[in-house]
């Protein structure tokens, strides 16, 4: 079964500093009907003013990503990490038995863009983790680059999950043809641009969820940017 959902369909936290809109249930944010895709939590798709950013907030056994699409981050945490994470970074902690950490936009005038994922682990309670990775343009132009599994290879982070997570930038008219195994579902957020897959279109904050054994064709409409998730439903 193919399914898209529109951007307008999310939930949304509109404060002063920050934009968020919700793929999934998550803070005052609530659809009974939205709570996971298989171990995928949470997609929060955040746009941070300048100088805003979340205080220091506690998280345990959840596998978290956060890519930059716009902009830099500042990171601490209480694994003794301090750094700034640019755009084409990808930064995970597995959480495990407990962790604090702060996200800012540390511009004084450029605002930030950013998705932060959630995966659910399959192991609890190990020991917090830290890694970075960072993304050649070149690598992702026009194909899935992989930046995150439980496979531990080179250039990707690590996850305590049966989920693997790809980006790519496809350029107008180009395509991308990806196989769903049995008993997976790929979640597919474009994050620019215009994405047909099959006769579905989703634009930029749309999502597609496809969960059986197929070939996906994902074909750009206009010059794309969008993230998959490969994950198991059965």
């Amino acid at each position: 079964m193919i399914h898209i959902i529109k951007s307008n369909e999310r939930g949304l936290t509109n404060i002063s500093w920050l934009k968020s809109f919700h793929s999934f249930s998550f803070g005052d944010y609530y659809n009974p009907d939205s709570m996971h895709y298989g171990s995928l939590r949470v997609i929060n798709d955040d746009y941070i003013a300048a100088g805003g950013g979340f205080p220091f907030h506690p998280h345990k056994n959840m596998e978290i990503i956060t890519y930059v699409v716009d902009g830099s981050l500042k990171h601490e945490d209480s694994m003794g990490f301090s750094e700034i994470i640019n755009k084409n970074e990808v930064q995970k902690m597995s959480a495990g038995t407990g962790i604090y950490h702060s996200e800012f936009n540390p511009s004084e005038s450029e605002s930030l863009h950013l998705f932060q994922i959630w995966i659910m682990p399959e192991k609890q309670n190990l020991t917090p983790y830290y890694e970075k990775v960072s993304v050649d343009e070149k690598n992702k132009l026009n194909k899935l680059l992989k930046v995150a599994s439980s496979s531990g290879e080179t250039n990707t982070v690590y996850v305590n999950s049966s989920a693997e997570m790809y980006i790519s930038k496809i350029e107008k008219d180009c395509n991308i043809l990806y196989k769903v195994e049995e008993g997976h579902g790929i979640y597919l957020q474009v994050v620019s641009g215009e994405i047909s897959v099959g006769e579905l279109i989703a634009s930029a904050g749309d999502a597609v969820t496809i969960d059986e054994n197929t070939e996906a064709l994902l074909n750009a409409n206009w010059d794309s940017e969008i993230i998959l998730f490969d994950v198991v439903l059965a």
